[in-house]
């Protein structure tokens, strides 16, 4: 029987315009979709009517879950993963699942298309002909710190996840340990309220201690 194939098909972050003829058809094409959040997915399906079957796979059930997908890929079905938005794999579940068919000898096709921090990065003004991505950093105080005293002479342009519950104490440990240098804040790429603020540190954290922060950061410096 011939073996499947895992496509990692990149949505949307934001508007729904954002994404590829490819990706519509690899979508309509697959016998399964694999979605880290199955109700923000069913809003993409809905917009381009594709009505593939949907589901689940995320971080509290991918141990379960991942040998039941490569199992369906072995069998010849094919599988499009997606994230809950951009490109898959990028401080997602997804790299588990990707990493797991290639030791399976199953293949694995990328559908590039929106990233979030692609996005920001040409955006921001800082330099992009060297850049690293770091994800998110740690939860944790002391190595969040850490993480930031290892980043903070690089010479390269430096790329950050951030959740808005934690941003104003990122933004205390960066003033603390990088200084007062100018940080780039972007949210809510490509919606409604896209905002991004390319401002010193303190008035940076001045600014979303007087408005609350909403949807998820993407710091570059």
């Amino acid at each position: 029987m011939k073996i499947g194939t895992l496509y990692i098909v990149s949505t949307p972050i934001g508007n729904l315009e954002d994404i590829t003829f490819r990706a519509v058809r690899m979508l309509k094409e697959a016998d399964v979709i694999a979605a880290e959040d199955t109700r923000k997915t069913r809003v993409l399906l809905g917009a381009y009517n594709i009505s593939s079957k949907l589901t689940s796979y995320h971080s509290y059930n991918i141990e379960r879950k991942t040998p039941h997908l490569i199992k369906m890929l072995l069998e010849g079905k094919t599988i499009a993963l997606v994230s809950d938005s951009g490109t898959p794999g990028i401080s997602d579940p997804g790299s588990k699942l990707i990493k797991t068919c290639i030791e399976n000898n199953i293949p694995v096709l990328a559908i590039p298309g929106a990233t979030a921090l692609i996005a920001a990065l040409i955006s921001s003004g800082k330099p992009t002909h060297k850049f690293v991505f770091e994800g998110f950093l740690s939860n944790k105080s002391a190595r969040r710190r850490k993480q930031l005293k290892m980043l903070k002479d690089e010479e390269r342009t430096v790329i950050i996840y951030e959740s808005p519950h934690r941003i104003l104490k990122f933004l205390k440990d960066f003033i603390d340990i990088c200084g007062n240098r100018e940080i780039v804040l972007a949210r809510e790429l490509t919606k409604k309220f896209e905002e991004i603020r390319r401002e010193k540190a303190v008035p940076q954290l001045e600014h979303f201690s007087k408005h609350k922060p909403r949807g998820e950061f993407i710091v570059i410096f």
